[in-house]
């Protein structure tokens, strides 16, 4: 079991088929990429000497060559370790030394900061940038037969975002990504040779996880000429690639469907949007349905359980007539088809139907570990379910609301408070464009509910109008007990709320009064 596999029969079977695209140029078609990729491979085994099993490092902002280096890795019987580029080189050496990757290849636009970092780093022994003659040489090799490898074999370590102390590595096995592969053929969309993905978000995360599908199946993956996501280089993209398929953070898809003249866009070839990553309010779902059709599937997953664990499909997201419409419309979805999902309290007990727990999942789509972490991994898995940190209910019928992650929750009075219940509640108000909803020390209460609010434009808002708005649809306590306005929410590489940050400035503040 080899994710190399997938490549060469796609290209044998759809070898003129277009593969990588840069802007709206072609690079590559199948053929070509399978050629490469094992030319790489062989490279990486020989000029390199790579052994199986070794790591390899890609810290490429989006670029056509992610392919090649990462399935090239494969054929090789290589472990990737994908890096967002927009990571601080302190935190990309980190990253590179916990993995113990030998070679990073990297995008040109890192050069100056991470090949230094080949003299820091033990074990690393090289950094290659993706263009240039050392490049090239290795591409021009001779190709070598693909490696085989065993099912728990590991083939990508996938570092979390590290909000909370060090990112840690989720050890996923050739199993895991075949698993994410077929679940997202059952569960989320079909995938024809015509089709194609635009890749906005960063390959080394969600977006190079929903590749694998599309290459399996030879769609075109395709590279904006920025590396990253534009609303409006989207838009001037899509009349040139029909039946087009993205993964989204939240954010990304609010920013799209807000952008001016969106309405007036023509979104015709879009035919999937996935979404996920964090919450998506359900005001914003329901405007981007209005906006793009029912072209919507969302996603609950984790690097732990690589985009699987519940989901809300095309079909969910239009079933307007059903009663539940709108409370369906703000959970996550049912549990995906090769996972069993339980919420359960601190002592791993199921809770009723409707009660508050941790969300804990198992599968094959479940990662193997967390590389070189054996405490954690034991803390994670143990009981053989994945604890996700998440905090959620199920209703009567298998729908799982996800409420915040368990550190987020706040507890005023004895009482526990779900910032996402106050900020769906927030984001009703036409000139709430964003808000955040955290926890602040309390001398009698433990905890009082600050509420940060980003305003649309110039909109001034009356906190009056907020209090109002709060009282009418949700208990009192619950209100917020100050509303903070700014111009713009932390967030990290991915577009994720850093609440750490939010409440750290408010303890501060405490501190210095």
């Amino acid at each position: 079991m080899n994710q190399a596999s997938l490549l060469h029969k796609a290209a044998l079977s759809f070898g003129e088929r277009p593969a990588v695209t840069a802007g709206r140029n072609v690079l590559y078609n199948y053929r070509d990429l399978s050629d490469r990729a094992a030319r790489l491979g062989g490279a990486m085994a020989n000029a390199l000497g790579l052994n199986k099993g070794d790591r390899v490092a890609i810290m490429m902002k989006n670029a056509p060559a992610f392919f090649e280096v990462l399935y090239g890795a494969w054929h090789a019987g290589l472990n990737a370790v994908p890096i967002n580029a927009k990571l601080h080189p302190r935190e990309a050496a980190y990253i590179l030394e916990n993995s113990g990757a030998r070679v990073c290849f990297i995008t040109d636009d890192l050069n100056a900061t991470i090949t230094p970092l080949v003299g820091e780093i033990p074990g690393l022994e090289a950094v290659i940038p993706t263009t240039g003659a050392d490049y090239d040489a290795l591409i021009e090799g001779p190709a070598v037969p693909m490696v085989d490898c065993a099912p728990e074999d590991i083939a990508w370590l996938f570092y979390t975002s590290g909000t909370t102390g060090r990112p840690k590595g989720a050890m996923l096995s050739q199993r895991n990504l075949m698993s994410m592969v077929m679940n997202y053929f059952a569960d989320m969309d079909t995938i024809m040779a015509q089709d194609c993905m635009i890749h906005g978000a960063p390959l080394s995360h969600g977006s190079g996880l929903f590749a694998l599908p599309h290459v399996a199946k030879a769609a075109n993956n395709v590279i904006p000429d920025s590396g990253g996501f534009d609303p409006a280089e989207t838009l001037e993209l899509l009349p040139h690639f029909p039946n087009a398929s993205f993964f989204f953070a939240p954010t990304m898809l609010t920013r799209l469907i807000n952008m001016p003249g969106i309405e007036q866009a023509d979104t015709a070839n879009i035919k999937t949007i996935v979404y996920g990553g964090g919450p998506m309010y359900v005001e914003d779902t329901l405007k981007a349905l209005e906006v793009l059709g029912p072209k919507l599937v969302q996603l609950f997953g984790q690097g732990e359980a690589p985009m699987t664990i519940t989901g809300l499909s095309r079909a969910m997201h239009m079933d307007t007539q059903h009663p539940d419409y709108l409370k369906r419309l703000g959970s996550t979805g049912i549990a995906r088809t090769d996972v069993d999902v339980r919420v359960v309290d601190a002592d791993d007990n199921d809770v009723a139907v409707g009660e508050m727990g941790e969300i804990v999942c198992r599968g094959d789509v479940i990662m193997a570990g967390y590389w070189n972490n054996p405490e954690a991994t034991a803390e994670t898995l143990r009981g053989g379910w994945l604890h996700t940190g998440d905090v959620g209910a199920f209703d009567e019928h298998g729908f799982l609301t996800l409420m915040d992650r368990a550190k987020d929750m706040i507890i005023s009075g004895g009482s526990n408070i779900y910032p996402r219940e106050v900020e769906e509640v927030l984001l009703r108000h036409d000139g709430v464009s964003e808000c955040s909803v955290v926890g602040r020390p309390h001398a009698d209460w433990g905890e009082e509910v600050i509420a940060f609010i980003v305003a649309n434009g110039d909109e001034k808002i009356a906190e009056a109008e907020l209090n109002s708005l709060c009282l009418d649809h949700i208990a009192r306590f619950k209100r917020p007990k100050e509303y903070r306005f700014i111009a713009a929410l932390p967030k990290n590489n991915y577009g994720k709320v850093l609440k750490t940050e939010l409440r750290s400035q408010l303890a501060a503040e405490q501190e210095d009064g």
